[in-house]
């Protein structure tokens, strides 16, 4: 009985983790999609809201650290056990990373808007890259939430389709500076929320990589695409 009561109140910690990394997510989600939105609406106020956001984001990955730790310490889990609680140490680092980002474009949205520049953004790509990236995000979180990988392929390939939207923008910005010198302060800031939206999707792929670790005990870091659907298969 002492055993089945330890069982449980374990499988209640884990839970309760559980939950906070599933607010961490939802957090991060709403900070994604609010950077892009404050920039597309040229939106100052939608801006602030992400910035702030990232200080309960920040705050939630030390709350979830802490308990990680001491279930550690106290029940001492194994394997698959060991696996659950390393796998969630290494999403909240991911989502405070995202988070990070977001707060990196809403501040540049300030840059761009706050200085009155003739020319505007050109926010098409942006929009683009943003929806590939919010599949990828929630997918993410969908799998770690069932400790399913059935989708954590579609991450890892639409991870590929944004980094090639990444490098096509880039080069579009650039041709636009060579044109039109006028253009290069605002090109400069939107290659900078470029990167950070590629940076995104990396930490978006990471979360998938460490669902699967934990789900098939299997590091596919350096795998290939090709490699991973044979081992989910398994």
């Amino acid at each position: 009985m002492v055993t089945e009561h330890i069982y449980k109140q374990y499988d209640t910690d884990l839970e309760a983790i559980r939950a906070k990394v599933l607010e961490m997510g939802g957090i991060v989600e709403e900070q994604l999609a609010d950077c892009v939105s404050s920039l597309i609406n040229a939106d100052g106020k939608l801006a602030d809201s992400v910035i702030k956001k990232d200080m309960r984001v920040n705050a939630l990955e030390s709350e979830i650290d802490e308990d990680c730790s001491l279930i550690i310490a106290k029940r001492s889990p194994a394997a698959r056990d060991l696996r659950n609680v390393l796998m969630m140490l290494k999403i909240i680092t991911d989502l405070e990373r995202i988070g990070d980002e977001a707060s990196k474009i809403a501040k540049a949205t300030h840059r761009i808007y706050d200085e009155n520049r003739m020319i505007k953004p050109r926010t098409k790509e942006i929009q683009s890259i943003f929806e590939t990236l919010r599949f990828m995000l929630r997918t993410a979180l969908n799998s770690f939430a069932r400790l399913d990988v059935t989708e954590t392929i579609d991450v890892l390939e639409k991870d590929q389709e944004v980094d090639d939207e990444y490098r096509a923008y880039m080069r579009q910005l650039l041709t636009y500076m060579l044109e039109d010198p006028r253009t290069i302060s605002i090109s400069l800031e939107l290659m900078f929320i470029a990167k950070s939206l590629e940076r995104i999707g990396d930490h978006a792929k990471n979360i998938s990589q460490t669902v699967i670790y934990t789900v098939k005990g299997k590091d596919v870091r350096h795998a290939t695409i090709k490699e991973i659907k044979a081992e989910l298969k398994k």
